[in-house]
């Protein structure tokens, strides 16, 4: 089996012929130690941490950095001119203070994750493949943009479809452009299958959004070979982890960010355990963040990838705060065939659904599942070639019982999955 192309990544960026986990730690440790001499040097937001540390056994004494810490100061944390800020993400958050966080890269951070893309698509995309890239497109080195910018490097096509476009447009798609791979959200991927069939497409690339099993497994039923997942977050650059042929959990790039799992109290565990994934991302020229709080749930699966490489592996992702019930909901609302897509709003405390069948009997089929979850059904419906998907993103909407059933399109979203691109 051929080994992860994250390693061949690495090796080139750092200018080295081979991975082991003792040169792992020595570049992360001398990474680590220079962005800890730039904050000293520029009186950065981590001044006041130790200019350097003796292993990487001492991160764990340093202090946490908090969503609420990005958000209320995140310019401070910047290590780099304004001159070379090449992108902003601004996102705005919920909570008392209203403030939204807002992640910057430069140049060379949107390279390196062009890189790593290259490494995660360059396992299963080829050149000469027609790739459907279901990603948000927001201008130069935007998601959708760097997407697209790895695979014209690998010598493939991207074709840059978007998030919003209705099911007969992706019908369309699919009958003229042939493509044979895709790139984009789990969800919206089985709705289109669902709605439009898979046409030629063989092989699919999951990110931005957590993947239920029941997801996943009817995905992978449809399409007939296992799907590729890719984590990855703002904050750690839009790329973090890659799936190998293995198919054995997702490697991380270690070069550029150091992982820790931590308990409910902050303690860090050892490979294996579940909790919290801490990054601390050495390789962020704008702005490096030190032991910051994910708020996703992981594990670091222990031992040696059998593809060979040497390079840790997360595996699967989950918001720690993702709706517990909304979780329940995919699981049991995606295990009939017949449904598209469908969101869920709150209203005075009651769950009203929308939902989208390929069939008309779509009320008769979730019944049972509304009335044990205490749902009214609102609008259950076979979905028309006019339609778009109700998700990306899924919707959990709370709406003050004072203002009725409002449309959907009136309300702002509350996301519930993971931190993925």
């Amino acid at each position: 089996m051929k080994r992860s192309n994250i390693d061949a990544m690495i090796c080139r960026q750092e200018k080295i012929t081979d991975i082991t986990r003792e040169t792992i730690n020595k570049i992360q440790l001398d990474k680590l130690n220079a962005v800890l001499k730039r904050e000293k040097e520029r009186q950065g937001f981590y001044r006041d941490l130790p200019e350097r540390l003796e292993s990487l056994d001492d991160l764990k004494t340093l202090p946490f950095t908090t969503e609420s810490d990005l958000a209320q100061k995140g310019g401070r944390m910047l290590l780099c001119s304004q001159g070379e800020i090449q992108r902003i993400i601004s996102e705005q958050t919920s909570g008392t203070t209203g403030a939204g966080k807002r992640v910057f890269y430069t140049e060379g951070d949107c390279e390196h994750t062009i890189e790593l893309f290259m490494a995660g698509l360059g396992e299963f995309i080829y050149p000469g493949s027609r790739t459907m890239v279901a990603m948000p497109f927001s201008g130069p080195s935007g998601l959708g943009e760097l997407i697209a910018d790895a695979i014209r490097r690998i010598g493939a096509h991207p074709l840059l479809t978007g998030n919003n476009k209705t099911y007969g447009e992706l019908k369309t798609i699919l009958e003229e452009e042939r493509p044979d791979t895709y790139v984009g959200m789990p969800t919206a991927l089985l709705s289109m299958l669902r709605m439009c069939g898979k046409g030629s497409i063989k092989r699919a690339l999951i990110s931005g959004d957590a993947c239920p099993e029941t997801v996943m497994k009817a995905i992978e039923k449809i399409l007939g070979t296992p799907l590729w997942p890719h984590y990855g977050s703002r904050e750690m650059g839009l790329g973090g982890a890659i799936c190998c042929q293995a198919h054995e959990g997702m490697h991380m790039r270690e070069n550029h960010c150091i992982t820790e799992i931590i308990d409910k109290e902050g303690n860090v565990l050892p490979d294996g355990q579940w909790g919290e994934l801490v990054i601390t991302t050495i390789g962020m020229e704008a702005q490096p963040l030190i032991r910051y709080r994910t708020g996703d749930h992981t594990r670091i699966i222990p031992g040696k990838c059998i593809c060979g490489s040497e390079v840790r592996r997360l595996d699967f992702v989950r918001r720690i705060d993702q709706s517990k019930s909304m979780r329940e909901m995919d699981e049991l609302l995606f295990q009939f065939p017949e449904l598209v897509d469908y969101c869920v709003r709150s209203v005075g405390g009651k769950k009203e659904i929308t939902a989208l069948f390929i069939s008309d009997n779509g009320e008769e089929l979730i019944r049972n599942v509304c009335t044990e979850k205490n749902i009214i059904s609102l609008d259950c419906r076979k979905a028309e070639w006019s339609d778009r998907a109700l998700y990306p993103a899924k919707r959990m909407e709370e709406i003050p019982l004072s203002l009725g059933r409002m449309e959907p399109s009136a309300m702002n979203a509350q996301r519930f999955f993971a931190g993925s691109v």
